[in-house]
Formats: structure tokens, C-alpha cells, sequence
């Protein structure tokens, strides 16, 4: 065994850096209940509260499935209660069913069922402190580092971001991939004007195809809703922060992967297997969906990317914040978890990204970072638009 931390065992083998209780709701219907739940019991449940209606078209429900059962899957939760209202298309006892495929413990809860709101909440607190004792016996044992699955997200950017941050990570996720694990980055938006590089480090033909082809489909996608990526990018606040074109943008955003081959892409939510490399994956440029994707893709830890001091975290993932300008790291030192402004002071990048590997083995230990400490745990589920739709139809 090489490099090694400590995390929770599955009965699956997976392996978590946490011990969650996950209060997953199927719906905004039942949301307020799950988040209710969670809060009145410790710190170890989690909810995953989130904007999805009880009913979606097809195409959208089965990516709002898939990420919640992702989510469930995730190892760094313990067990699992689903909380439905009981009129959504998606049934909380299948969700339950494919989230116990782990092995872990999973329960229901119907609001309807149970009265409505009061009772439902009263119910589950009881099954959520069950749940707490079936998992509370896991100890933490050595794990390989090989079986870290690293999401690797930017947000709040601005020109050190480009310069210092998304490198120092990209080192980090190459020294993951050279122990065996696997490292992620996603955003598919952010690698217009720079697609054409990603596509040259794809281990194959057909791989740099399948990237590009992503990339006309987020394309399409915004055309069809009116928004020009190329033209409208990069944002107000990136522009602020110093950010010219789409192409300074993207080429910052990639910096992400390192210098590592993309072994794959997968689509949003979806499973980002241990031991793969570096994987993409297909989402939009809002921060916290994107976060959330790779989470139910598996990610046990995240690290976040932010020039300008964005304070978003997971319910379900530890987020570790980066950042390479030190007005940031002085003035919002209680959000961020690593300073690699000394890039600009002569520190190399390699240095740099030894410290936020260093920061990922600690926090797949269990040190706790600055999001998880003040609880920040935005979760947002990425909706297949009614245009988005028509869009895969015609593809397909």
C-alpha cells in the first residue's frame, strides 16, 4: 500500500471520508421536511434539499433520478432515509431500492402517508436517529489513496484563478492520477474556446469526438435559448476580476485537469469509477449543479477554485476552498482552506499543489474544512430545460 488515509468502509468496498446520514427528498414537495429533519438531530444528518417538481417529462426525471441515487450512493454516506410527499413520479421506494444496492441502510418516509408535515417530520427524526445508530460502530481504517475520486470545481473566478488556483489543483489531480485515483473536472461551457486542447489530450479519436460533440451540444442548447457563450462570456464578475475573453476564461478553467490524459467523459451525474484518471464530466457553468453532479458521480472530496471568494459548499462532500489572490485569502481567510497566492511571490506551482494535495489527504482524514465548519451546504440539481429536450430529440 502506498499513500494512505483513513476513511468508512462499505459493504460494497467503496470508501467514504465521512459517515453521513443522508435525508434525500424526491421533491421540492418534500424538501422542507427533509431539510426540517435534518436539523433537528445532529451534525452527522444531511439533507439534499432541491427546486425538482413532483413531475417532470421523461428525459428530465431520469437525470433527477439518477443524481439523487447518485447521491445516496455516494460513500461518504452511512445510510439513507428518501422522504417523498407521495404524488411525485418518482417513487421514493425505487430510489430507496437502487441506493441499497451498496449494502448500506435505507428508509422511507411518505408524508401522506403519515398525516402530513408534523408527523412526517416527528417520524423522521426517529428513523434518521436509527439510521445514526446502525452506522455509528463504522471506524475509520487505511485506504489506499488510489480510491480518492477528486471533483475539482471553479467558481468566483478572476485572473489568479487562471494563473495560480485551477494549476495548483491541476498538479494536485496529476499527483491523484500517478497514486492510481481518479480526479475530475466539469463545466462543460468552460471549455469553449479551449476545447480543441482538451480534445488533443482525449486517449482517443473517438473519446475527442464524444468531448466535442458535448461541447455543440451545450452550444446548441444556449443558441436555442437565445444566449451566445462566446459573446456573452465571461461574466460581469469574471470581467471585474480581470477576465477578457472566453478563450483566457476556458483556458484557466482546463487548468483544473493538470496535465493528465482525459481517460472519459460521462455525462451529468454519473458514476466517476475509482482508479480512472482524469474523467470529465458534462454539466453547466452554474457552481453549485455542477458541484452536485460530481458528487452523485462519486466524488468524496471536492476542491473549489475562487479568486473572488465564493463560499459555496455540500451537504454530502467536504469542499476544500483555493485561492490565488491574497486579498481574498486576508480579507475571507474563515472561507478558504489553502493560499497559493505565494505563486506570485516565486512559489512554484508544483509547491502549490503539494500544499492542496496535502489538504485533500487531510480532509479525506476527517479535518473538517472551512465550509463544512460553518455549514454551508448548497445543493442543486441541473434541470433538462422543455428547449433542451427538443434539442436531444433531434440528436437522437
Amino acid at each position: 500500500m502506498g499513500l494512505t488515509f483513513r476513511g468508512f468502509r462499505r459493504e460494497n468496498g467503496q470508501i467514504g471520508v465521512r459517515n453521513h446520514v443522508a435525508i434525500i427528498p424526491t421533491s421540492v414537495a418534500s424538501s422542507s421536511v427533509a431539510r426540517a429533519i435534518s436539523g433537528s438531530v445532529g451534525e452527522w444528518a444531511r439533507a439534499t434539499p432541491h427546486q425538482m417538481g413532483t413531475s417532470q417529462p421523461a428525459v428530465t426525471r431520469e437525470q433527477t433520478t439518477r443524481t439523487l441515487a447518485g447521491i445516496g450512493r455516494n460513500p461518504n454516506v452511512g445510510a439513507a432515509l428518501v422522504v417523498e410527499l407521495g404524488t411525485e413520479d418518482i417513487e421514493a421506494e425505487a430510489l430507496a431500492d437502487d441506493i441499497a444496492t451498496t449494502g448500506k441502510p435505507v428508509e422511507t418516509l411518505s408524508i401522506r402517508d403519515v398525516g402530513g408535515t408534523r408527523p412526517a417530520v416527528d417520524e423522521g427524526i426517529a428513523v434518521a436517529r436509527q439510521l445514526n445508530d446502525e452506522i455509528s460502530s463504522v471506524r475509520r481504517e487505511a485506504a489506499d489513496v488510489s480510491e480518492l475520486v477528486f471533483g475539482i470545481e471553479c467558481g468566483g473566478s478572476d485572473a489568479t484563478s487562471g494563473i495560480a488556483s485551477n494549476p495548483a489543483c491541476g498538479n494536485a489531480a496529476d499527483r491523484l492520477v500517478e497514486h492510481g485515483g481518479t480526479a475530475c473536472f466539469s463545466e462543460t461551457p468552460e471549455f469553449i474556446g479551449a476545447e480543441h486542447i482538451l480534445a488533443d489530450r482525449c486517449v482517443s479519436d473517438e473519446l475527442a469526438d464524444r468531448l466535442l460533440d458535448y461541447v455543440d451540444q451545450r452550444e446548441a442548447m444556449a443558441d436555442l435559448m437565445g444566449v451566445d457563450f462566446r459573446g456573452a462570456q465571461p461574466t460581469p464578475g469574471n470581467q471585474e476580476g480581470g477576465l477578457t475573453t472566453i478563450e483566457e476564461k476556458s483556458l484557466g478553467a482546463i487548468a483544473k485537469g493538470g496535465t493528465s490524459p482525459v481517460q472519459d467523459i460521462v455525462p451529468y451525474g454519473s458514476a466517476l469509477p475509482a482508479g480512472e484518471g482524469l474523467v470529465l464530466m458534462d454539466t453547466p457553468g452554474y457552481d453549485v449543479e455542477s458541484v452536485v453532479g460530481m458528487v452523485a458521480g462519486g466524488a468524496q472530496v471536492i476542491a473549489f477554485t475562487t479568486g473572488r471568494g465564493s463560499t459555496t459548499g455540500n451537504p454530502i462532500a467536504p469542499v476544500i476552498k483555493v485561492t490565488g489572490n491574497p486579498k481574498t485569502w486576508e480579507g475571507m481567510e474563515n472561507n478558504m482552506d489553502v493560499d497559493v497566492s505565494t505563486v506570485f511571490e516565486g512559489d512554484s506551482i508544483e509547491a502549490a499543489g503539494e500544499r492542496v494535495f496535502d489538504e485533500l489527504l487531510a480532509v479525506a482524514d476527517g479535518t473538517h474544512t472551512e465550509a463544512e465548519v460553518r455549514r454551508l451546504e448548497e445543493f442543486a440539481i441541473n434541470e433538462i430545460q422543455t428547449n433542451e429536450i427538443a434539442e436531444l430529440e433531434v440528436r437522437t
